[in-house]
């Protein structure tokens, strides 16, 4: 009997036009996020293989896992050029329905995001001097959600040092004329 070795120990460079996707993959990622995933790749490059099973009969390989870094590498010729047009692959050997389970888990398996740990990363981004359009480019979000996560770890503290307008002051009717200029 010989010994159990993980397909990650074997991940081999793989020219995208022998990749192509599967027909069963329900995984849909929104376009925030699929930018979000082309910004990881290019700043960090490809960190995790294709998942593919190898077809010998038309010597091609079927995504199983990898489908949305597959089509980043698809949709952005300077990923593409930078990584010569390979996709670093690990191929598993099971029969289309084991494959199907294997898609079902891989997508599973990424669970979501704690929201009050992402409020404290925010928090913690926030007090380092990262600004929200930093926090917006780098982490993938809007302004909405930034603010969203900022006000679960406590608006006064984040904004104690930021100067405001000084148009309204505390205990002053607001007016007409004060709305209309």
């Amino acid at each position: 009997m010989s010994e159990w070795k993980s397909p990650v120990y074997g991940v081999r460079a793989v020219p995208i036009e022998k990749i192509r996707a599967n027909e069963y993959n329900p995984n849909h990622v929104a376009p925030p996020e699929m930018r979000l995933l082309y910004d990881s790749i290019k700043e960090d490059g490809y960190t995790m293989p294709i998942v593919c099973y190898y077809n010998a009969a038309d010597d091609m390989y079927e995504i199983v896992d990898g489908f949305h870094r597959y089509q980043t590498m698809l949709d952005h010729k300077d990923i593409y050029d930078r990584e010569h047009g390979m996709l670093p692959v690990s191929v598993i050997d099971k029969p289309i329905d084991e494959r199907m389970a294997s898609t079902i888990r891989h997508n599973r398996a990424r669970g979501t995001h704690d929201v009050d740990l992402m409020s404290g990363i925010v928090a913690e981004l926030h007090k380092i001097g990262r600004s929200d359009a930093w926090l917006s480019k780098h982490l993938g979000m809007d302004m909405d959600e930034i603010l969203r996560l900022k006000q679960l770890t406590g608006l006064a503290d984040l904004y104690k040092d930021k100067e405001f307008s000084k148009s309204w002051k505390p205990g002053k009717e607001i007016t007409d004329a004060d709305i209309t200029g």
